[in-house]
């Protein structure tokens, strides 16, 4: 067993509120592990903590043995689909993809236009992301998510907004990725995406961890 992310002991605070209370985790490579539990038990703030964007009052994340805060900041080879997506909307989807790619200049426009195409959007396109609707805005967060090609995502509810064939479209791909040796942490109120796409599932309730199995 090859565990890919470690979370130890870790909790989270804001102000005198505990959001998060000594949760500790492990998420083993190419599988995909699942994070349930309502509105406001913790689920998104622990994928913001090993994302890098919360920092928390004690404890660690640790990305293949390099801690989050004290070894780099954001780990490396992440993709990320945390709310709802940030775009420009008065661009296309291939230019909103093409200004994020310019930030590293590692992308290939091809690469650009496969994975738009890879999650259902046509990329030829000229519509302006402002006239999306929010299934093809979760689309296109997917493909922000996938162009680097990380070996993480890191996915917050990425089925919202989706019909019924853009559920399935999109469980097709994550299997997919699984199958490539992508670790896949997903957090989700779907009873059926968690049944048909988890290996592990995590419930979380007013900040710890209630189940696991």
């Amino acid at each position: 067993m090859e565990t890919g992310i470690m979370v130890n002991k870790l909790t989270v605070k804001f102000g005198e509120t505990t959001v998060l209370n000594d949760i500790s985790l492990s998420f083993e490579k190419n599988k995909i592990h699942g994070l349930i539990g309502r509105n406001g038990s913790g689920k998104t703030i622990l994928l913001k903590c090993i994302c890098g964007f919360v920092i928390p009052a004690s404890g660690t994340i640790k990305i293949d043995k390099q801690q989050i805060g004290k070894d780099c900041d954001v780990p490396e080879n992440i993709g990320i689909i945390i709310e709802a997506p940030g775009f420009l909307p008065n661009y296309d989807g291939y230019t909103n993809l093409k200004f994020l790619a310019a930030i590293k200049n590692q992308i290939s426009k091809e690469r650009i236009l496969n994975v738009i195409e890879k999650v259902g959007l046509d990329s030829k396109s000229k519509k302006h992301v402002g006239k999306y609707s929010l299934g093809m805005r979760q689309r296109l967060g997917l493909a922000q998510a996938l162009m680097e090609d990380p070996d993480i995502l890191i996915l917050d509810e990425p089925m919202n907004g989706l019909d019924n064939q853009g559920v399935y479209d999109i469980r097709e791909i994550l299997l997919e990725l699984k199958n490539q040796g992508k670790t896949i942490l997903l957090a989700s109120h779907s009873k059926e995406d968690i049944e048909i796409l988890c290996d592990t599932v995590h419930e979380l309730d007013l900040g710890k961890i209630i189940n696991s199995y």
